[in-house]
């Protein structure tokens, strides 16, 4: 889509937001969440995971954001939050937008375009007192987004315009991200970690942690008659099938988001009849992540044989019965923007109908390598402790034991399993990589750039970096797309971050949850609930 209609899906969006609530939309009540996991923090800006964006989305805004009601991400969902308009000019490398005056954060301070431009410029890196630069991020997973923001510039209060060195026809998307919220640039860091400070539709209280999260309804919010409910509550339950249970007996309203697994899918629906599920797509993609600077892994045979012994159809058998996508680091067809189809993909190494062969090429990679059956190579598999997570190492561990690796799982909570992400402290990992934006920009970059933080595997190449560059600038998506084609196959013959599979997963709500809609290519940006009302 050009940019220019861009600004007509826009305008479009300023009138749904005018349109106002139905008649039968219900005000009052209290959501009943529960958390799977325990958040390493509530700051947003800071994090990578569904475990912070679950329970906190709701206390911010986005300049612009995916329509909540639209279960299909693209430029062409993204409709007005903070910012009430937007422009590109001629050369499309200036995005300016026109700000919702009257705005207020929730200690009561004025919204500016003060507050857009130091979040930017936080982000990429652009303090500009030794003051502010007390305040920056400890950790910055978003800065490789934007590193074709120059800068932001301001017009007084309510217009802020980013400044790009070319032009990035993805940006909106980034901009629509759950992972691109506007902080307030008078509260500390330090405090946004742990008491958040938002303009969204609901307010911070308490986060216990481990426990239970509370937020309160912002009877100042900027749109009007929102939000509808009074509160939503968050319960941490460490075991699923507690959680499912729970969920059953009507304890709770929305199950966690990818919770919900075949099986226990047809379990809740024979314990809650009424319930509604759905099985969608996450854009979620289980994969194998090595450390291709610790030996023996520094070896790109050893990396390669590994790849080559992935039976992706056994995984989506044994784990979603079936339901799962094959595909590369982009998310699979058809709900993938940017996936491959079939006949390409085919043609990628490991991904051919012919198993029995890629085990055999593997088994005689290692063979050379020295390993067999008497003299295996022992290894461990770190994962995070969570079933989406086990329960696939598991299926991986067997796997590798067909190519002479003996692999012994070790199970890390989700605070030192990010941690030892972070320090790149691991040999070979089962990962869950769960997209926040259906677009390379978000996805590619962020993973497989050699300067990103979010590279957890060291993967560094000239070429692909290249790449990347140029489908970022690219205007034309039929061009973009086939450079994006280009670099999934660079990706899978270095044995970057071999992908395993694309997941789905259930989500249930309860009958009187009304306007809640799952997105079939992200789990992370319909979660603000703003939108949201009981029927009880």
């Amino acid at each position: 889509m050009s940019f220019k209609l861009a600004a007509c899906v826009m305008v479009l969006g300023v009138a749904a937001i005018a349109a106002g609530p139905a008649s039968a939309q219900k005000k009052g009540g209290t959501l009943r969440l529960y958390h799977n996991d325990n958040p390493p923090s509530t700051s947003l800006l800071e994090e990578s995971t569904i475990a912070s964006v679950m329970p906190f989305a709701a206390v911010f805004n986005n300049l612009v954001v995916f329509d909540p009601a639209k279960v299909h991400e693209s430029i062409d969902t993204v409709i007005p939050d903070l910012a009430e308009s937007w422009s590109w000019d001629p050369t499309n490398t200036r995005l300016t937008f026109r700000l919702h005056h009257g705005v207020k954060w929730h200690d009561g301070q004025p919204f500016t375009a003060k507050d857009v431009q130091c979040t930017w410029r936080m982000l990429i890196g652009k303090s500009e007192t030794q003051e502010s630069k007390t305040q920056d991020f400890k950790r910055n997973p978003r800065k490789v987004w934007y590193t074709k923001l120059r800068d932001v510039s301001i017009n007084g209060d309510d217009e802020a315009t980013f400044e790009l060195t070319e032009p990035q026809p993805g940006l909106l998307a980034l901009l629509a991200s759950a992972f691109s919220v506007v902080y307030p640039c008078h509260v500390p860091q330090q405090v946004m970690r742990t008491k958040p400070v938002g303009t969204g539709p609901f307010k911070f209280v308490e986060f216990r942690r481990g426990d239970s999260i509370r937020l309160v309804r912002n009877p100042d919010y900027f749109k009007k008659d929102r939000p509808y409910l009074d509160e939503i509550t968050v319960r941490s339950i460490d075991s699923r099938a507690t959680r499912m249970l729970a969920f059953a007996t009507g304890d709770y309203d929305i199950t966690f988001p990818s919770d919900v697994s075949i099986p226990l899918m047809k379990d809740v629906k024979a314990r809650a009849p009424n319930a509604i599920c759905e099985m969608t797509s996450t854009n979620l993609q289980i994969n194998l992540l090595v450390n291709r600077v610790n030996p023996p892994f520094d070896d790109p045979d050893i990396r390669k044989a590994m790849s080559l012994a992935l039976d992706r159809k056994a995984f989506n058998s044994i784990l979603f019965e079936g339901t799962g996508r094959l595909g590369g680091a982009m998310q699979a067809r058809p709900e993938g923007e940017w996936g491959m189809p079939d006949d390409v993909l085919s043609t990628l190494m490991g991904y051919g109908p012919d198993t029995a062969k890629n085990l055999a090429d593997a088994q005689a990679i290692m063979q050379k390598l020295g390993y067999s059956d008497s003299k295996p190579l022992s290894i461990k598999i770190q994962t995070r402790n969570l079933p989406t997570y086990r329960d696939p190492a598991v299926i991986l561990a067997d796997q590798l034991k067909k190519i002479y690796i003996v692999a012994e799982l070790d199970i890390l909570d989700t605070p030192r399993w990010y941690s030892r992400l972070q320090r790149k402290d691991y040999t070979i990992g089962l990962n869950v990589t769960g997209v926040s934006v259906d677009d390379p920009d978000g996805n590619l970059v962020e993973n497989y750039s050699c300067n990103s933080e979010r590279n957890y595997t060291q993967y560094c190449n000239a070429e692909v970096d290249r790449l990347l560059a140029a489908q970022s600038r690219e205007v034309d998506k039929d061009k973009r797309r086939k450079i994006v084609f280009d670099i999934e196959r660079l990706l899978v013959d270095d044995a970057a971050r071999p992908v395993i599979l694309h997941s789905s997963a259930g989500n249930c709500w309860q009958p009187y949850v009304k306007n809640f809609h799952p997105h079939d290519n992200s789990q992370y940006n319909n979660l603000r609930f703003e939108d949201v009302w009981l029927d009880k």
